[in-house]
């Protein structure tokens, strides 16, 4: 569904209940739980038609709404410990004036209806529209047979909760993005086996945020803390371990079955053109929490860890790819097997070790495997608006599996890059599995 549909779909479903995910009556006073998967699911529509929004800036943004929520809801349950103090340079938060009564379903709604404007103010007229739409209904209904102290009292703090993780973003070296993230100046490696340009778009001449692994992290302490162990070496030998992975992509995508395009397809995540990465897996984390209607605490609880991994995935998979530099199967594929080969998706405008879905899916599968247990099965539906057939996993270790091999079948990626990047994330997220949310 295109963003236009989106916020037709939003604007009927506001009419008839309170949101176009959720089945409530329009009687119905939403929980805290349903406005938050709301704001979520219309967040991660507006991350598809906002032009800013990379894999790693989808990431990061995620992290800090992840965070906006679950503090907003600390002082209203008597099971969640604050962040404060755990996460990287975030020292202190607001807190509840101790007597008084809030009201969780306003103070989650008044967060995120701050935080959507601090993350993406800079989407589209569209966009902006669907924003102010479902700020002005989600408010009526979540305010409705509420005293209006409980409701001044409750949106205050959500508005100061959101303004104060959104002051603490801006001191992490990513708040700004210039030109869609390409710089505007920066030195090639050179190299045979260094990255050149597989794009013909002018402004994909130069690669992708290439001081993002700098950013500040949020739980593991910088980006080279869970470091890859480096591509194999450069080599057009036929015997050596680089033209043997090389080949391997050539081959596989020369004889692509139908399931092999279908898992590139589906996990392709393409910015502008889906929810990206990033955003799959928060549809993924929506689709479960969902279906085992998750408690409040429960539900900030996985989504900020959820933000808090993913972010600090791209940040350590971006210190390595701009540390290695390495080329793209395309370009060594066509210089040494074959000039007319093409790969099923479009290259990726940046360095290709170690893979990004890989990292960032090693990285959601140990979140939630450790929030849901081993072999959690579970059916994803997140292409379904697009036409795409929802997938059946036997876990969540299959699913970041697949999507790894998916970027082989693709032939955007090289084994070692998967398989890398699905262990790198798998050691970031043990940061995140490590912080204490709960008492």
């Amino acid at each position: 569904m295109n963003l236009r549909a989106q916020v037709a779909a939003i604007g009927a479903a506001l009419l008839l209940g309170w949101t176009a995910a959720s089945g409530a009556l329009a009687a119905d006073r939403p929980t805290a739980g349903e406005i938050l998967r709301s704001w979520y699911y219309l967040m991660n529509e507006l991350v598809r038609h906002t032009a800013t929004y990379s894999p790693p800036v989808a990431s990061r943004n995620f992290g800090y709404i992840g965070v906006t929520v679950f503090e907003a809801a600390v002082g209203g349950s008597d099971k969640l410990v604050s962040l404060a103090g755990q996460l990287q340079g975030l020292d202190s938060v607001p807190a509840r004036q101790p007597t008084l009564e809030y009201d969780e379903t306003i103070i989650i709604n008044a967060a995120l209806s701050d935080a959507i404007v601090y993350y993406f103010g800079n989407t589209g007229p569209t966009g902006q529209r669907s924003i102010k739409a479902a700020q002005t209904k989600w408010r009526e209904l979540v305010i409705a047979g509420v005293p209006q102290d409980i409701v001044a009292r409750s949106e205050a703090f959500g508005q100061e909760m959101a303004g104060t993780i959104h002051q603490w973003s801006l001191g992490d070296g990513g708040a700004e993005i210039i030109n869609m993230g390409f710089p505007l100046e920066w030195e090639l490696p050179k190299g045979e086996d260094k990255w050149v340009p597989t794009s013909l778009v002018r402004q994909q001449q130069l690669p992708l945020l290439p001081e993002w692994g700098n950013k500040r992290t949020f739980a593991v302490p910088n980006g080279a803390t869970c470091a890859t162990p480096g591509n194999p070496p450069y080599s057009t030998d036929p015997e050596s371990q680089f033209y043997k992975e090389a080949l391997e992509v050539y081959d596989t995508v020369k004889n692509a079955t139908p399931e092999q395009i279908a898992i590139a397809r589906f996990w392709s995540d393409d910015p502008m053109l889906s929810m990206t990465p990033p955003g799959h897996w928060v549809s993924i984390a929506l689709q479960v929490a969902e279906h085992e209607d998750l408690p409040l605490d429960e539900n900030v609880d996985l989504l900020a860890r959820m933000g808090i991994a993913m972010a600090d995935a791209f940040v350590g998979c971006w210190a390595d790819k701009y540390d290695y530099n390495l080329l793209r199967p395309i370009t060594y594929i066509k210089r040494v097997i074959d000039p007319k080969w093409e790969p099923i998706l479009n290259t990726p405008p940046f360095p290709e070790y170690p893979s990004g879905h890989s990292t960032v899916s090693g990285a959601m599968e140990a979140v939630m495997t450790a929030f849901f247990g081993e072999n959690y099965a579970f059916e994803d539906r997140t292409g379904s608006p697009d036409g795409r057939n929802p997938r059946t996993f036997a876990s969540f270790r299959a699913a970041a599996e697949e999507a790894g091999i998916s970027r082989l079948y693709g032939g955007i990626h090289f084994h070692s890059a998967i398989v890398d990047g699905l262990e790198q994330g798998r050691c970031i997220a043990a940061y995140t599995n490590a912080l204490k949310t709960r008492k």
